[in-house]
């Protein structure tokens, strides 16, 4: 009689435990629990060809659900079996999951997605949802025009504010310093955020006025974190010359813009963001900050943003994503 009620206290127990997360074709989600971020959806939209979000936004994701409490449904890239495949960037997995979305994480570049897609994403905007775009997110469409939402475009230049200009830092043998505005030091997502170092190189990238400004990069002469800073001269998308450090061109601002619908939408937008980049503790806190400023959840002095599980991600180059991936691979261990 005991061993069988104690059978039976074991099957109630599994029950009532929640599923560590679950997967299908294209996505991957995480549960909700308790902490700041109980009851909303994040949603995070892996989609470059070089930067390996597919690696960098699951690894956000775990942070995120696990100690924070938000639910959070990762959607990819993928072939019609669902591997996934940076280069397919007219998909997009389980565009649905965007239609409860309570904020927006994009590592997306040159993305062509059908107008059933975009209708999802563009809803999501015109909600005034907060979004937090990484790296290469400044150029995150590059829509046909036939597209019905080919304004979209111009989402890097007219949402996050910038668009693609050119790379400013010599692409994969300068790295980047973050240097502190002098008037972001109370900035509420730099609450915690210390010695931000990056292996991706700097953009050239001028934020419009109502931006206020968080990082500057300070060009390095390697790839080390101890290299000196750059100094030569470099030419400006308006042919101009200056020092390549003087001024340093902005890595990290937020803004808030009012969208078409007349709601507005907090942004934060940062020209780091590599998969590699986002191994330092600094990046990964100011990104979790950006989250919570942008749903107007308070900030904690030191967010907890260790990572959960193991986090290896590849070297940034174009095709250099891991082969025979799918959603299913980026579920937390049982």
């Amino acid at each position: 009689m005991k061993k069988s009620i104690a059978a039976l206290g074991l099957t109630l127990v599994a029950t009532v435990l929640p599923a560590f997360s679950e997967s299908g074709i294209g996505w991957v989600s995480y549960p909700g629990g308790t902490g700041p971020g109980m009851g909303k959806h994040l949603v995070l939209l892996a989609g470059d060809e070089e930067y390996r979000s597919e690696e960098a936004l699951p690894m956000l994701a775990k942070i995120l659900s696990t100690r924070f409490g938000f639910e959070c449904t990762v959607l990819f890239s993928v072939d019609p079996d669902g591997t996934i495949n940076p280069n397919k960037g007219e998909s997009l997995g389980k565009p649905e999951a965007l239609d409860s979305a309570d904020a927006i994480v994009t590592s997306l570049r040159f993305r062509k997605w059908p107008d059933e897609a975009m209708k999802h994403f563009d809803a999501a905007i015109q909600r005034g949802v907060p979004i937090v775009g990484l790296r290469t997110s400044t150029h995150s469409f590059q829509l046909p025009d036939s597209s019905g939402f080919k304004q979209y475009n111009k989402y890097g230049k007219t949402v996050l504010g910038e668009g693609w200009v050119n790379h400013w830092g010599k692409h994969k043998s300068e790295a980047t310093r973050a240097v502190m505005e002098a008037t972001a030091s109370q900035d509420p997502i730099l609450r915690g955020v210390e010695d931000v170092f990056v292996d991706t190189d700097v953009y050239e990238a001028y934020p419009p006025a109502d931006a206020a400004i968080l990082f500057r990069g300070q060009v390095l002469k390697g790839m080390d974190a101890k290299d000196p800073a750059a100094a030569y001269e470099k030419t400006r998308a308006d042919k101009q010359k200056q020092d390549i450090n003087t001024p340093m061109m902005p890595i990290a601002w937020h803004r808030e813009v009012k969208n078409a619908a007349g709601n507005t939408n907090r942004v934060l937008c940062t020209t780091m963001g590599a998969a590699t980049d986002l191994t330092n503790e600094g990046l990964r806190r100011m990104v979790v900050n950006g989250v919570l400023w942008g749903l107007g959840i308070e900030i904690p002095a030191k967010s907890n943003v260790t990572l959960v599980g193991d986090y290896q991600p590849n070297k940034y180059e174009f095709n250099g994503y891991k082969k025979n991936l799918k959603a299913a691979d980026f579920e937390l261990a049982k």
